[in-house]
């Protein structure tokens, strides 16, 4: 399946997903409201932010009560401060209180994603490494946060198990080696990037004989990223894992590495704080 047609499968099932958990066989407080009264909404952040999550909440609006209106100031990827609103609502009042919390829910989600992933990005500029998700997602939020990663300016590693081989610790044990290992890869899938975890000199030789695409530098101390890049001479590209953090990112990207992979982009996180309130009634 095509990455775009992956996202907007993944937008669809995911609105449907959060009103079931949400809203389950009805909204009994929003029955409390006369069902043709109409209301108006804003939302606001209440913390600088990465917006992230449009299209997730148009769609589960759009399930929710189609007679929904959302009107956008802002879009993806777009920086907002404290106390700015970004979204207006407009349609029934039961809807609106019946769809907050899980619109909510997944905008302050994913725009903590892409606000973590923007502060890293910032952190390199100038370096020209590429900073990279990982695995270590959400459950059930795996594309959509990899969507953030990139609304925050950074790149996604593999989206799961089956668009590139990642050959680690285990898989070369049961493999036999990085050489057998890789070249299994090579036969099963030869179009697919073949990537190599490694933990000592030895195993870096190992796989660059080996012909790796990419070569992970597993825990590596900062000396010896840089013999790593220079043993590598540009044959395989380097990505360095393991203790990075805001105070160990930048010097990470100056030993050479062509990129720098994160758990914390994705699960690591603060929700941000985000605020729905009603404004003047529509005419």
């Amino acid at each position: 399946m095509h990455y775009q047609d992956a996202i907007a499968e993944e937008i669809r099932d995911s609105a449907a997903r959060l009103l079931a958990e949400d809203v389950g066989p009805g909204d009994i407080t929003a029955q409390l409201i006369p069902e043709k009264q109409m209301a108006r909404a804003r939302v606001i952040t209440r913390e600088a932010t990465i917006l992230c999550g449009v299209a997730w909440v148009d769609e589960l609006f759009r399930r929710l009560d189609p007679r929904v209106s959302l009107h956008w100031q802002a879009a993806d990827g777009d920086r907002l401060e404290a106390g700015q609103g970004f979204l207006e609502l407009e349609g029934p009042a039961r809807s609106l209180l019946t769809g907050e919390r899980a619109a909510l829910n997944l905008l302050q989600t994913l725009s903590a994603t892409a606000t973590r992933t923007r502060h890293y990005v910032d952190l390199l500029e100038g370096t020209g490494v590429r900073l990279l998700d990982t695995r270590k997602t959400l459950p059930g939020l795996r594309l959509a946060q990899k969507y953030a990663v990139t609304c925050g300016g950074g790149h996604n590693h593999r989206i799961g198990l089956h668009d590139a081989f990642l050959i680690k610790e285990n898989h070369i044990a049961a493999c036999g080696g990085i050489e057998a290992a890789v070249r299994e890869a090579r036969d099963i899938a030869k179009d697919l990037p073949v990537e190599v975890e490694v933990e000592t000199f030895e195993e870096l030789d190992l796989a660059l004989a080996a012909g790796a695409d990419v070569i992970m530098l597993d825990n590596f101390s900062l000396d010896d990223m840089r013999e790593a890049v220079a043993r590598n001479a540009g044959r395989a590209t380097l990505e360095a894992s393991g203790n990075v953090d805001e105070t160990t990112l930048r010097a990470i990207a100056e030993t050479g590495v062509h990129c720098i992979s994160s758990g914390a982009l994705t699960k690591d996180l603060k929700a941000i704080d985000l605020s729905m309130r009603f404004i003047d009634q529509p005419d």
